[in-house]
């Protein structure tokens, strides 16, 4: 049964109004924290075949969630206290039960939203999507015309992410984009907002792209440590002109920590004022579209609690080790310049889904626009150099050595590297004790 079937079927029933804050709640000693927001990849199957993909989304998974367990998904979500789902993929609407999804969320409350890249979202099928309950979606704009065609491996995708933004604000949704910040992108950003505020978008997320998934194949399109201080250059003055546009530019959590920028970056997010270390298993979860819970939906194997089929939704959230492991990390498990950090204690090294991807372990973030600017006062710089491949599956990553070196070329030629930091074993390749501690 395709969309336009589904949405027939469907009776037309008034929509409650969502009860649930995304404001952070108090927690009590030893009791876990309420899930604010959790991103769930709908569906594996896609339309595009993206440079930085971190999925490497293209075909369907054979084991996915069936629309019954879809929809005992939703309740464990709303009894757990989830106030909002984000629907992605792949992309979300390829999967026809999307719309009976979609009203289940919303019927329990919470708030329905979606990021697309909008290659084959049609008049009808943003209508549909509204009509269902989705309120807000935010379409992947990455670059001009030809960089996103180029990023996302298909003729035309910049004008069909621009068409579906029309579709959704037509059809009645709020809009907004979402772009990768990286070596390609970086030229069109000021040029691409000036497009998007025509089309009316109320909020405008940012992140630096991940040596994650297909993106750890191409290294080429990475920023560089060094190339951070350019970079916020840029930011600065989209900064300044989303402000006189009335658009939120909103940072994604792989940019910030506590540059002379963080202020004014994070003012209207929900870490208002300044970041306040990685949230992954904090105020948000992830669920893969086979069932896998994750304390993040940008980590790999790292950040899988366990299986939905097999546990449950509190459960994971509850004790997994990898979903709880933000809420114990302490200052003892930074390394490298993040562990002498004057903000080292409320940073905690940065996004960890930036940093465990390059270097093999989090704690130690060379992305960071404070760290790129106190080294340059040096005369020193970092870089990252690949050292081993990504495997080729959904969210995996190769690793990087980072190099410190001087940063005028006449003695980076003379000296050479002053200090090079292996990556470090990663979370997942640490032994395990026998036992679950789900049993």
């Amino acid at each position: 049964m395709g969309i336009r079937e589904e949405r027939r079927r469907l009776p037309i029933v008034a929509l409650a109004p969502p009860t649930r804050s995304r404001r952070a709640l108090p927690i009590a000693a030893g009791q876990a924290p309420v899930p604010r927001i959790v991103v769930w990849e709908f569906t594996s199957a896609c339309d595009q075949h993206c440079a930085h993909c971190g999925p490497r989304s293209g075909k369907r998974r054979p084991d996915e969630l069936t629309t019954e367990e879809a929809l005992r998904l939703v309740d464990e979500l709303a009894a757990a206290g989830v106030g909002e789902v984000t629907l992605i993929g792949g992309e979300a609407y390829l999967r026809p039960d999307v719309l009976r999804i979609v009203r289940a969320i919303r019927e329990r409350g919470m708030s329905c939203t979606m990021t697309t890249g909008g290659y084959s979202l049609t008049r009808e099928i943003a209508e549909a999507l509204v009509e269902a309950g989705v309120q807000s979606v935010s379409v992947s704009i990455d670059g001009l015309a030809a960089c996103h065609d180029a990023l996302r491996g298909r003729p035309n995708s910049f004008a069909r992410a621009f068409a579906a933004l029309r579709h959704l604000k037509a059809a009645g949704s709020q809009i907004s984009a979402n772009t990768q910040l990286n070596a390609k992108t970086l030229p069109d950003l000021e040029g691409l907002l000036e497009l998007l505020a025509a089309e009316g978008i109320h909020s405008w997320q940012v992140q630096v792209t991940m040596a994650h998934g297909a993106a750890a194949d191409h290294p080429e399109i990475l920023l560089q440590p060094y190339q951070m201080i350019a970079a916020y250059e840029v930011v600065e003055r989209l900064l300044a002109r989303c402000e006189a546009l009335g658009i939120r530019l909103y940072p994604g959590n792989s940019l910030g920590y506590f540059g002379p920028l963080e202020h004014r970056l994070r003012r209207n997010s929900t870490q208002r004022g300044h970041y306040f270390g990685c949230q992954a298993g904090i105020s948000g979860a992830a669920v893969s579209s086979h069932g896998e819970v994750k304390s993040c939906p940008s980590l790999g194997e790292e950040g899988v609690g366990g299986s939905w089929r097999e546990h449950g939704f509190a459960a994971l959230w509850e004790r997994a080790p990898e979903i709880v492991y933000m809420r114990q990390r302490t200052r003892a498990e930074l390394w490298g310049l993040c562990a002498s950090c004057y903000y080292a204690a409320v940073c905690m090294g940065g996004c960890t889904s930036m940093s465990e991807p390059l270097l093999g372990r989090p704690g130690n973030n060379p992305m960071c626009h404070h760290r790129a600017l106190e080294l340059d006062r040096q005369g020193l710089r970092e870089r990252i150099e690949p050292v081993r491949p990504a495997p080729g599956q959904p969210f995996d990553h190769g690793l990087f050595r980072l190099i410190l070196e001087h940063k005028d070329p006449e003695l980076r030629a003379l000296h050479g590297p002053l200090t090079i930091e292996e990556p470090r074993r990663s979370r997942v390749d640490e032994p395990r004790g026998p036992g679950s501690p789900l049993a």
